[in-house]
């Protein structure tokens, strides 16, 4: 699909080599343009102030501001603004969120950078683009409801056993040797998934419901 001017597409992720790569894949298009980098939520709203983007590609998991949280923030100035998330996390409670903070398309990193570049071109077009696995995520939420931790995934029930045993999320990340940002995100999304309000919560329903083992 060609276009009457380059696709000015800001990337937003905390990871340097992610964003590497993505510009170099910008660089091989000659639709699109870097309009530029962020490494987080309150540095992609300064890129949006000084050179308004079309696109935006968007990581969901960063300190500070995350993802969703920038999504909604950007699209509240700059509603013009079309939001690609890349991330790796293809969790239901963030792909829905996402989608009610704004974002049009979701894909996951593991994709090839072509497919990026045909989101980008699709976004840009206002038609969404999805990973394969995020359309799984979307038709399983149209179906009967599960049994009370049945969508936690393996990872997130380890996680949720140290958050039984009292664990913080800096000791969940030790114990599991992920950053502490990963830990935060899976105990949130632990809690979602449990309908809990807090950790205690969930740390409750867990072993009221015997979700795991004990």
């Amino acid at each position: 699909m060609s276009t009457s001017k380059p696709i000015r597409v800001l990337i937003v992720d905390d990871h340097p080599i992610v964003r590497d790569g993505l510009c170099a894949m910008l660089l091989a298009n000659d639709d699109m343009v870097l309009a530029g980098e962020a490494g987080g939520g309150s540095e992609a709203l300064d890129r949006c102030q000084e050179s308004l983007p079309d696109v935006i590609l968007m990581d969901l998991l960063m300190s500070g501001m995350d993802g969703v949280e920038t999504t909604r923030a950007v699209l509240d100035k700059y509603p013009g603004v079309k939001i690609v998330v890349l991330t790796s996390f293809p969790e239901d409670n963030l792909v829905q969120k996402a989608f009610d903070a704004g974002a049009i398309g979701y894909l996951l990193k593991n994709v090839p950078m072509d497919t990026v570049a045909n989101a980008i071109r699709s976004t840009y077009a206002g038609q969404s683009t999805l990973s394969p696995e995020v359309t799984e995520v979307m038709m399983r939420a149209r179906t009967h409801p599960q049994r009370l931790g049945d969508d936690l995934s393996a990872r997130e029930l380890e996680v949720l056993a140290l958050v039984v045993d009292g664990f913080s999320n800096a000791e969940i990340a030790f114990q599991l040797s992920i950053s502490p940002a990963t830990a935060k995100h899976h105990v949130s999304a632990c809690i979602s998934k449990l309908g809990a309000a807090n950790r205690a919560q969930a740390a409750a329903l867990a072993v009221e419901h015997q979700i795991t083992p004990r």
